[in-house]
Formats: structure tokens, sequence, C-alpha cells
């Protein structure tokens, strides 16, 4: 898989530990991760909201597989992710809630709360809960003598998701243009996007509203 790694500008200083830790938890099964920030030296903050409209351009346009991010508490996050097209995201607080949540639920996002708890030692647990959400294969189900039905409950989750979801390009176009032109500044995804999307209506429509020339 390739991962993206992204979170809101009230994390920024958490970038880093978070990149790191996916990064050891992740590769070692093989997959790239990609860190998007947001960083500390960011000229240009970014609300989660914000965010999760970014992350609804990189999963809806294949350009990555799956997304870790967060926010201070990760609620606001998982839900703006969950209004959104192409991304089915869940909070994960701790090891239970991410091994559960990989192999159960078999979405595409997961939220961390950044702030909320992570107190002293809350990079152990922060170790603990990429560790478990990566350690086995996505959607095979838990327990194993329930495999079968937990995958097909997860198989109609994502059949709700996708009925109920307009098209994101539908969606884009009926935001609040100062919105899109705040979420167009964050380069490294829009270029990534651009890059590395499947989507040609998602490029077109990025193309015509990006304020820089790639």
């Amino acid at each position: 898989m390739k991962i993206g790694v992204i979170q809101a500008t009230s994390q920024a200083e958490k970038n880093e530990l978070l990149y790191s830790i996916t990064c050891d938890a992740a590769e070692q099964h093989g997959h790239q991760v990609i860190n998007f920030g947001c960083r500390k030296d960011e000229a240009q903050s970014y609300s989660y909201v914000e965010i999760a409209l970014l992350i609804s351009l990189l999963l809806s346009s294949k350009a990555v597989d799956f997304v870790v991010t967060g926010c201070s508490s990760g609620q606001g996050m998982m839900l703006a992710c969950n209004s959104l097209p192409g991304i089915l995201c869940g909070l994960v607080e701790n090891p239970q809630d991410a091994y559960l949540f990989g192999r159960i639920n078999d979405g595409n996002a997961v939220s961390i709360p950044l702030g909320l708890n992570f107190g002293w030692a809350g990079e152990i647990n922060l170790e603990c809960t990429l560790e478990k959400l990566f350690e086995e294969e996505f959607g095979a189900g838990y327990p194993p003598k329930d495999a079968e039905r937990k995958k097909r409950d997860a198989d109609q989750v994502k059949q709700f998701n996708a009925l109920t979801r307009r098209e994101p390009v539908d969606v884009f176009r009926q935001l609040n243009e100062q919105m899109i032109q705040n979420v167009m500044t964050k380069r490294d995804v829009i270029d990534y996007v651009q890059a590395h999307g499947q989507s040609a209506e998602l490029s077109a429509f990025i193309e015509l509203h990006r304020p820089f020339n790639p």
C-alpha cells in the first residue's frame, strides 16, 4: 500500500513523530509512506476540515491507498472524513482499536487523537497502536470463527458508503470557493495527486482551481 500521513495544523508539532512511527510500523510490511505534513515550518495553516478535503482528494484519486491522520481529539477529523467521498475512516485511540479496525472494518483511513490524552509517554501508545494497525492483512476478519460474517458486514458498509456519497468533483463544486482556494495551496498534496492520481475528472478540477503553475 501507499500510505499518506497528514494531520491538521493544530498538531503540526506531532507530524514528524507521526510520520516516523508510521514508517516504522508500515515499512516492515512492504508499505510505502509519504509525509504530507502539516509541518511546523509551513506558512499556511489548515483546519481539520480542510485536511479532510485533501484526504478525499488523495483517496478518491487513488494517489494513495490509505491515510493516517489526526487532530487534537481525533473526533473532528474522523467525522469530517466520513462526510466526504472516497473515505471510510475510523477513530483509533489504542492498539485494540487499531487491530480491530484493520481486521474487521477494513477502511482506508484512521484518525488518531494527537492532543487528547497524549501526555507523558504518549508516543508509546502511538507506536503500539500503529504496529497493531499494520500487523496483519486488512479485512481478514476477527475473531477467526466469525471472519466470514465480519467480512460480509464490512463489505455491506462499503456498499452503503458508495451508495450514499456523491461523486468527489460534484461535492467540490458545491463548496465555498475560498475553502477550495486554501486547500489548493497545499502544494505537496496537490502536486502528488496530479502526478499519481488516476482520476482525469479530479485532475481537471484541480487544474482549473489551483492558484499556481505546476
